[in-house]
């Protein structure tokens, strides 16, 4: 009865000289020393664990016996000690006596109070020997410590999996019993623990009672808001032993684990493919069963998890929370951040065996190995197409349900992507961020920096398997082989035309549209593409790069060169299958067969004449509108045609070029040569 009066006096005579802490009895304060001291002389004799008391020693021993002497009458749960079961019956009865000062909350014991009060005065009287952290009761520095031990005494007889806590381990045996005893009354689902069915709630609720002081968000748990703060903070205490990588939780370095053991435990049923991650077969497996759950308000879209829901959310919200510190662009998500971080480190720490390549991420890199494999297991139901990942087969599906989500808020464009509208409006910004460290050239993406690199480089790593030649991209290689099977899938509702890749039918459709977005700032002309109206100011600039070494002419495109040095090769590899003669290009092959066709598809609207090329058309129409934009600077002559008035400016200079190869005659022209 005196040690119970000292509950409402308060009185605690007994104090510790270590420390500030006072205790109603002399026993309480012998135990308590013990803690400064480290003395625990009761052993078990079953396992090397020692205690600072003879009952802690008693309670300990129930663990090997599996001894429940205290059943409660209420329920079928037995109980080590009766001091377990009375603070289970509480859960029955309601019954909760100690009410915190500081806030509303009410506790079943004394202890439970004191451990909730050190949240308000922010006491961790409990701290790690080995590192920094403290915490506010000694049960959960003990369960601390394992992380530095690694001890896991409490092993599942079901599977060999081990746990740090007996709570871990009977919450891990209901995985085998299939035991949920605690059910949502919003929706059907059941959980393990009275703590996982309170969480869920918070989804039907939206309450998030934990704020972060840093930033605006808010949780629906206390560990989850401490996740969170280590962004801020930066704290990362969770050490790879393999790599110098570190996490911020247990969990996520566990995860990483599985990379360098490879281990993959969850298999799906369906395809046979494995995860680390049950969350991840959980995921895998609703595009089998095609549900998605997580609805958009803002638009119809749905998604098989709350995260890509999220993520979609900020397209509308125009949120973008994660800044990169060297240049001032914003992210949606942090990976994005992280990739994006990588252009300025350079950095590329996944590489491939089986070449030398290495990319930012290990998604980057699993789709670069199926360059080597040819390996394509997401099909289209519509088409025999084929993929490397669902999301390139996605994208490619938007072909055929003709969806476009992304709009530019400077024109009436639709995208299928937000990534091609991104691209997009950096023709109204005219921004290029990537630069050329060979040349004074930029770039409005990555991918077409590194493209252009391999001109500097030489590098033309994807060969053709039909003839000899290589390429710099995967895609130009994939485009290449086409004119090996003659495939050409695309094609277009106006005609008859037939394409081989999507690009060059938008391109062309635009011939019906009579659309021309691109317009050079020195004249009055637009064009279909920006490659055309980047070839046409080179025009204005007088620039010519190109340059033949056998005649040193000099040319506006490397495609002109090319078909140039073929003059002097003589190779002419595009043959005409109607008759023998055999051409340059495959562009002048064509033109040549309409020959043998009789198809004149370009009409003039003047008179009833058709011509097989739309320039043959332009020039044409110069007879009608009697334009001759070409004047001589000698003479006051001018011509409808270029070509005509270059004939022309070699009377002035008396050059002679062609010479014939039987006598020491030469010519202006090669027809007169001819």
């Amino acid at each position: 009865m005196n040690r119970h009066q000292k509950i409402h006096t308060g009185e605690r005579p007994y104090e510790c000289t270590e420390c500030d802490q006072a205790f109603k009895t002399n026993g309480e304060l012998n135990r308590h020393k013990k803690i400064h001291t480290g003395e625990r002389p009761y052993e078990c004799t079953e396992c090397d664990k020692a205690f600072k008391t003879n009952g802690e020693l008693n309670r300990h021993k129930k663990i090997h016996t599996g001894e429940r002497p205290y059943e409660c009458t209420e329920c079928d749960q037995a109980f080590k000690t009766n001091g377990e079961l009375n603070w289970h019956k509480k859960i029955h009865t309601g019954e909760r006596t100690y009410e915190c000062t500081e806030c509303d909350k009410v506790f079943i014991t004394q202890g439970d109070l004191k451990q909730h009060q050190r949240i308000h005065t922010g006491e961790k009287p409990y701290g790690c020997t080995e590192c920094d952290k403290a915490f506010t009761t000694n049960r959960v520095l003990k369960q601390h410590q394992k992380i530095h031990t690694g001890e896991r005494p409490y092993e599942c007889t079901e599977c060999d999996k081990a746990f740090k806590t007996n709570g871990d381990l009977n919450w891990h045996r209901k995985i085998h019993t299939g035991e949920r005893t605690y059910e949502c009354t919003e929706c059907d689902k059941v959980f393990l623990t009275q703590g996982d069915l309170k969480r869920h709630q918070n989804i039907h609720t939206g309450e998030k009672p934990y704020g972060c002081t840093e930033c605006d968000k808010a949780f629906t748990t206390n560990q989850v808001l401490k996740q969170h703060q280590r962004i801020h903070t930066g704290e990362r205490p969770y050490e790879c032993t393999e790599c110098d990588k570190a996490f911020i939780t247990n969990g996520d370095l566990l995860k990483h684990q599985k990379i360098h053991t490879g281990e993959k435990p969850y298999e799906c049923t369906e395809c046979k493919k494995a995860f680390r991650r049950k969350r991840n077969l959980k995921h895998h497996q609703q595009f089998h069963s095609g549900e998605k759950q997580y609805e958009c308000t803002e638009c119809e879209k749905a998604y098989i998890t709350n995260g890509d829901l999220k993520r979609h959310q900020k397209i509308h919200t125009g949120e973008k929370p994660y800044k990169c510190t060297e240049c001032d662009r914003g992210f949606i998500t942090n990976g994005e951040l992280k990739r994006h971080q990588k252009l300025h480190t350079g950095e590329r720490p996944y590489e491939c065996t089986e070449c030398d390549k290495a990319f930012k991420t290990n998604g980057e890199l699993k789709r670069h190995q199926k360059v080597h494999t040819d390996e394509k297991p997401n099909e289209c139901t519509e088409c025999d197409k084929a993929f490397k990942t669902n999301r390139e087969l996605k994208q490619h599906q938007k072909i055929h349900t003709g969806e476009r989500l992304y709009e530019c808020t400077e024109c009436d464009k639709l995208f299928i992507t937000n990534q091609e509208m991104n691209r997009h409006q950096k023709i109204h910004t005219g921004e290029r961020p990537y630069e050329c460290t060979e040349c004074d050239k930029a770039f409005k993406t990555n991918g077409e920096l590194n493209r252009h690199k391999k001109i500097h480089t030489g590098e033309r790593p994807y060969e053709c398997t039909e003839c000899d030649k290589a390429f710099k991209t995967n895609g130009e290689l994939n485009r290449h082989k086409k004119i090996h099977t003659g495939e050409k899938p695309y094609g277009c509702t106006e005609c008859d035309k037939a394409f081989t890749t999507n690009g060059v039918l938008k391109q062309h459709q635009k011939i019906h549209t009579g659309e021309r977005p691109y317009e050079c700032t020195e004249c009055d002309k637009a064009f279909i593409t920006n490659g055309y109206l980047l070839q046409h100011q080179k025009i204005h600039t007088g620039e010519k790069p190109y340059e033949c070494t056998e005649c040193n002419k000099a040319f506006r495109r490397k495609r002109n060169l090319k078909h140039h040095q073929q003059f002097h090769t003589g190779e002419k590899q595009y043959e005409c299958t109607e008759c023998e003669k055999a051409f340059i290009t495959n562009g002048v092959l064509k033109r040549h067969q309409k020959i043998h066709t009789g198809e004149k598809p370009y009409k003039c609207t003047e008179c009833d004449r058709g011509f097989i090329t739309n320039g043959e058309l332009k020039q044409h129409q110069k007879v009608h509108t009697g334009e001759r934009p070409f004047n001589c600077t000698e003479c006051d002559k001018a011509f409808s045609r270029k070509s005509r008035l270059m004939q022309h400016q070699k009377i002035h200079i008396e050059e002679k070029p062609y010479e014939c190869t039987e006598c020491d005659k030469a010519f202006r022209t090669i027809a007169d040569l001819k």
